[in-house]
């Protein structure tokens, strides 16, 4: 099915989720190792706008229906950062703009290049850089869903559940076009195919690598995709992927979890 971006631009909004009662969190406040997981995703969400920067210079902003998507989806992800930011505030964890601005920082020369990096080599590319955008984008919107359903499996409180649920739901639909975009792209299209191959094989990582420190991506993997039930999630977004034209036979999110040591 067609992905009907102007519907999509039309009831694009911020996440509903001031309507919850988190007073519960002050009697039955969120476990350790869920606050750490939930800070990492905050952040990440928060981070969304310099994927976005990235992208802007690249073929992906010529396209109307791409560049219409990449507003309204940094839209949305900025304020699942808002909802999640409030949990975590409610709990005594502040994550402010200036907090993650410094984090930008630190990354130092890397950040400040990848703009000039990415637009080198996606202008290179041409009009098939598009179709590894997309297909990049459905794998880790894939992934971040994931994370979302399977941390409100993990974690037996009713009103988390409820927000990442919501949150996943406008991940869906993410996923839906990211996915429509990339199989239209990639069909009967080689050359798009070998170097969407390439550039997943080579640059490929979990969402948050290289700009979270690693030992908060190994933590956030192996909470959320340790032992039977995190390992069929990660199968199953492998199996999405190798359904795509030219993508048969890729195992990114397995091979990601083996390389670092999360247990099946």
């Amino acid at each position: 099915m067609a992905f009907d971006i102007d519907r999509y631009a039309r009831e694009a909004a911020p996440v509903s989720w001031e309507d919850l009662d988190y007073e519960v969190f002050r009697d039955s406040p969120l476990p350790p190792d869920t606050l750490r997981t939930l800070r990492y995703m905050c952040e990440i969400e928060f981070h969304t706008v310099c994927y976005l920067r990235d992208m802007l210079v690249s073929p992906s902003r010529k396209d109307p229906d791409v560049g219409t998507f990449m507003t309204s989806w940094n839209w949305e992800e900025i304020w699942h950062g808002e909802a999640l930011a409030h949990v975590l505030e409610l709990h005594g964890i502040t994550v402010a703009f200036d907090e993650v601005k410094a984090k930008r920082v630190k990354l130092g020369w890397r950040d400040r290049l990848s703009p000039v990096k990415q637009s080198l080599l996606s202008n290179i590319a041409g009009a098939d850089f598009v179709a590894v955008h997309m297909l990049w984008g459905s794998i880790n919107e894939r992934s971040t869903a994931a994370g979302y359903k399977r941390l409100a499996a993990l974690q037996d409180s009713p009103v988390l559940t409820i927000l990442l649920r919501r949150i996943a739901a406008q991940e869906a639909k993410h996923i839906a076009f990211y996915t429509t975009q990339a199989r239209t792209r990639l069909q009967d299209n080689p050359r798009a195919q070998k170097l969407a191959r390439l550039a997943l094989r080579t640059a490929w990582q979990p969402v948050g690598s290289g700009v979270s420190p690693e030992a908060e991506v190994d933590h956030v993997l192996t909470h959320l995709f340790s032992g039977p039930a995190g390992r069929k999630e990660a199968e199953a977004i492998d199996r999405h992927v190798a359904k795509l034209p030219g993508m048969e036979g890729l195992t990114l999110v397995t091979q990601a979890l083996d390389a670092r040591g999360v247990p099946a």
